[in-house]
C-alpha cells in the first residue's frame, strides 16, 4: 500500500474528520512532526494550519503502529484477491467459457487460480 495513503487512512482510523498536508512519505518521528494540522479557516477561507499537532491522542507510536496493522492486512488477505484478480481470465474469456461449455468448466478454469492463492 503506498504509503501516503496509508497514513491518511492511519490518521482517518484513529480520529475522523482530522484534516491535514504533508510532502513526501511520513515514515519516521521527524516527518511525522512536519505534518501540517488544519486547525480552521480564516474570514477569506484560507487554510489555518499548524506543524504542532492539536490532536493528543494522534502520537506517532499510534499512527506508526494503526500504518503497520493497515499494511499487515493488505500484505494478507488483499494479496490474495489482488494476485487472483491480475490471473483470472478476462471477463469476456470468461463468459466464452460459459457459453461453449458451460458453468462447470468454467468453474474448472477458475479453480485452479483459486487453488493456486488459497485464503
Amino acid at each position: 500500500m503506498e504509503n501516503s495513503v496509508k497514513f491518511l487512512k492511519a490518521i482517518a482510523s484513529l480520529k475522523s474528520g482530522v484534516e491535514v498536508s504533508f510532502q513526501g512519505d511520513i515514515t519516521t518521528e521527524a516527518e511525522f512532526n512536519q505534518v501540517r494540522w488544519k486547525t480552521g479557516v480564516d474570514s477569506e477561507g484560507a487554510t489555518i494550519d499548524t506543524t504542532t499537532n492539536p490532536h493528543s491522542e494522534l502520537t506517532w507510536t499510534k499512527v506508526n503502529n494503526a500504518m503497520t496493522a493497515l499494511q499487515t492486512a493488505y500484505d494478507g488477505i488483499g494479496a490474495v484477491q489482488r494476485n487472483r484478480a491480475k490471473e483470472y481470465p478476462n471477463i469476456a474469456d470468461q463468459l466464452d467459457e460459459i457459453y461453449h461449455n458451460g458453468i462447470d468448466s468454467w468453474k474448472s478454469m477458475i479453480k485452479v487460480t483459486k487453488d493456486k492463492y488459497l485464503k
